[in-house]
């Protein structure tokens, strides 16, 4: 008989059980849980990379229109002579579509920048006269609006036209003046 019942049993697929569990099917929970704490490591380690590829991109575009801060202020110099060099940003940028250039709009910078905001930088550009008489000198400068988020240093332009940086520090504006700016390490 109990031959019988083992080739029964043998005859289902059950098969001959001598103290072996069958192996479950799907993932238990331990092994779902191991799986999410390998992706959480893999992300803590790929967040902060991510961050810094961030920074160093801002930082970049931050360069890059101070540069053209800088540019767009020795064609206001030019185009405008008897003012100098302008007295603030939007003064190099337009205020209409289509933009019709003027002393005060010279439309030479574009929207974007002239606003004063640009990818996680804010900026500034003035024009100063210490004689008297128009704009000599000018600064071109840039700083994070959230220190150690969309950025870590400071970068400015005068009237030379060199590119000089600061590591900055939580809060610090854009340099405000020649003097300032000059305080600044020059880069490269």
């Amino acid at each position: 008989m109990a031959l019988k019942v083992l080739l029964q049993n043998d005859m289902r697929g059950e098969g001959i059980n001598f103290g072996v569990t069958k192996p479950s099917r799907g993932f238990s929970l331990i092994e779902l849980l191991i799986v999410v704490a390998i992706i959480l490591i893999i992300a803590a380690i790929a967040i902060p990379n991510m961050l810094r590829a961030k920074i160093a991109a801002n930082e970049s575009s931050a360069v890059n229109s101070v540069r053209k801060i800088a540019t767009a202020e020795y064609a206001y110099n030019a185009a405008y002579p008897t003012q100098g060099y302008a007295p603030d940003l939007a003064s190099l940028g337009g205020t209409t579509t289509p933009c019709l250039p003027t002393a005060t709009s010279a439309c030479i910078l574009d929207a974007v920048v002239s606003t004063g905001s640009k990818s996680g930088y804010q900026f500034l550009a003035a024009g100063f006269s210490p004689s008297g008489g128009s704009n000599s000198t000018f600064v071109a400068s840039s700083a994070p609006q959230i220190f150690n988020q969309t950025g870590v240093r400071l970068f400015c332009i005068v009237t030379d036209g060199t590119l000089r940086i600061d590591p900055g520090a939580n809060g610090t504006p854009p340099a405000g003046d020649v003097a300032a700016c000059t305080a600044y390490a020059v880069t490269q």
